[in-house]
């Protein structure tokens, strides 16, 4: 392996009702996470029900390799919406294809996880689970832009 290069074994995949890419909607969406991987056993979970909510860093498996953008793009291809750079919006065509959201943690059983509000299409490779601390949350007074907000005002109820 070269320097150069990282490789990420997934831990678990996800499994949802949704299937298809579209944006939108995911507040109410229940999801399972079940970790399979070898390497990790059910004392990796230990005490993670006790949060309320987890972040879930997980591949955007099913971005097809020519939709990926390295420069910048009209949010969701809206042309009302600025031009502006990959690195300023959570759009799933990023380089590295590496989606982080915080959702509910409902249960864990065994192996099993369940979740509401994970923005991740059935079948999704899951890289690594994180419990949220509010410590983790900004610093500090948060600043966006008007267009973002509207980009997020149906993507989670």
């Amino acid at each position: 392996m070269s320097a150069d290069r990282i490789v990420l074994n997934p831990i678990g995949v996800v499994s949802s009702p949704r299937v298809d890419l579209t944006d939108d909607h995911w507040g109410t969406v229940e999801s399972t996470i079940t970790i399979d991987s070898p390497e990790l056993t059910e004392q990796a979970l230990m005490a993670l029900d006790t949060f309320s909510h987890i972040e879930v860093i997980y591949r955007l498996h099913r971005v097809p390799a020519d939709e990926i953008e390295r420069g910048a793009r009209h949010p969701r291809g809206r042309t009302d919406w600025p031009q502006v750079g990959i690195l300023s919006q959570r759009a799933k065509a990023r380089p590295n294809l590496i989606g982080v959201t915080r959702c509910r943690l409902l249960m864990v059983d065994g192996r099993t996880l369940r979740v509401r509000g994970l923005d991740a299409v059935n079948g999704t490779p899951v890289l690594d689970i994180k419990p949220w601390l509010a410590e983790f949350g900004p610093i500090g007074e948060v600043v966006q832009p008007a267009w973002s907000h509207e980009v997020m005002r149906d993507y989670f109820k």
